[in-house]
């Protein structure tokens, strides 16, 4: 009975062990920089497409505009972002948030083509 019950629990530890566990994910893919929750990344921080988690709870990307963060990057999920594969910035494609009424936010301007924004 003790060897089916040792061989049970380290079954369970395999598969947990093997679960993703999205936020050191995160954190490697931020290069160690922390993983902000809700509209705001962290202000001198996090920078240019750094992952996050947006307020709806979705995965999304820091990017400049789109919330009111007082200059910090905005936290925006990706079904909000337009991105271009075929431009990286900062070792990922470039993205932007979606602004109301057609453009995206780069920053305090609103721009009409992702070839407009200020990449670094």
């Amino acid at each position: 009975m003790q060897l089916s019950i040792a061989t049970i629990l380290l079954a369970v530890a395999g598969v947990v062990s093997a679960m993703p566990h999205d936020a050191s994910l995160a954190t490697r893919q931020n290069q160690n920089r922390p993983v902000p929750n809700g509209n705001c990344c962290v202000a001198a921080t996090n920078l240019k497409q750094d992952s996050c988690r947006a307020a709806n709870g979705q995965n999304g990307r820091c990017v400049p505009g789109g919330n009111a963060c007082g200059g910090a990057l905005s936290c925006v999920a990706q079904s909000s972002l337009t991105c271009d594969n075929n431009v990286i910035e900062r070792g990922k494609s470039l993205c932007r948030a979606n602004a109301p009424g057609g453009g995206f936010f780069d920053g305090a301007n609103i721009i009409q083509s992702l070839a407009q924004a200020t990449v670094n």
